[in-house]
């Protein structure tokens, strides 16, 4: 198995109107996300072999996200079903360009995943296991998280952990850190926003920031700009990848999309190769990600392979996104 997601796997509540706030939305489209399953659908768009392990409740969203995991070919022999929690869903209004959520887990299914429900044998077979902070927030999805990342890395697997900060789920800050801290040397790849970068070192220059988290146990760091782009660092090297000038109607996904691509490559050439490929990798994944922007929702607005190389070949890095609002 190329890779294996591990986190919440929920249902995305849509506003009617864009330009408001939750309170002022009249009405929502129901859309399948959760940004690990969100990164597991992009790899498997992109030719990838994926899985997904995680939980959700016995009721109609949860029956329809295993059809819709297993409709675009992710492995769902790692999802488990829980009768007492419902499916989580996230309410999400987008005002001014950016996105507002309201969590209904209290708690919920992807709360409950608990250690001895792992699958070991998919784990065991990952080339690369990715999670996501949120599985963090409560046990006992928090052990079973530590424990699926101890089983790949006996294993020599890769490890990718996106901070994906949402201050709602956490009690405080400081729980979020303390959580984000002990898996942080864990990971391989460390995928943050500048705000999250901020978050774990008290510093707004990416450049200075990211050195800081590097020296605690990643092998790259990368930093997601929006329309801007991405900045990367290694041990070896570091550098800005400019994003692509797209008509963006849609933010939701785009970090998911961006990160399953770059999954993509690099299990697809290996983290030994990575100072030689990091630049056209994260030109692939800057431009996955702002296919995404041009289409609503989430697992709905992720690209193929094809559709990757044939922006490639057309688009022209830019400066920015513009709107169509």
């Amino acid at each position: 198995m190329d890779l294996v997601s591990l986190g919440e796997l929920l249902i995305d509540l849509f506003p009617a109107e864009t330009g408001k706030r939750l309170v002022e939305v009249s009405a929502f489209t129901p859309k399948p996300g959760g940004a690990p399953a969100n990164v597991a659908v992009a790899a498997a768009r992109l030719g990838a072999s994926a899985a997904f392990v995680g939980k959700v409740g016995a009721d109609f969203f949860g029956e329809h996200l295993r059809a819709v995991l297993e409709r675009e070919k992710v492995d769902t022999r790692g999802l488990m079903v829980d009768t007492d929690a419902r499916t989580t869903l996230a309410f999400i209004a987008q005002p001014d360009h950016d996105n507002e959520y309201i969590f209904y887990r209290n708690p919920g299914a992807d709360q409950l995943l608990r250690p001895d429900e792992l699958n070991r044998a998919l784990l065991s077979s990952a080339r690369a296991l990715h999670v996501g902070s949120i599985s963090l927030t409560d046990e006992p999805a928090r052990s079973a998280t530590f424990e699926a990342v101890r089983i790949v890395r006996e294993r020599n697997a890769l490890v990718s952990f996106d901070v994906n900060y949402r201050p709602a789920l956490w009690r405080s800050p400081r729980s979020a850190l303390t959580q984000i801290n002990a898996l942080l040397p864990q990971a391989d790849l460390l995928k943050v926003n500048e705000e999250e970068l901020e978050l774990l070192t008290n510093l707004t220059d990416i450049e200075k920031g990211s050195a800081l988290v590097l020296a605690r146990g990643p092998k790259l760091i990368v930093v997601t700009l929006g329309a801007r782009g991405s900045y990367y660092r290694t041990t070896a090297k570091s550098g800005y990848i400019p994003g692509f000038k797209v008509t963006a109607v849609d933010s939701t996904g785009c970090g998911d999309s961006f990160t399953g691509a770059l999954l993509f490559q690099l299990i697809g050439h290996g983290m030994n190769n990575l100072d030689s490929r990091i630049e056209q990798a994260l030109e692939f994944a800057n431009a996955a990600g702002a296919i995404t922007a041009t289409r609503r929702g989430a697992i709905p607005a992720l690209p193929t392979a094809r559709e990757v190389a044939d922006f490639l070949r057309e688009a022209l890095p830019g400066i920015g996104l513009e709107s169509d609002e």
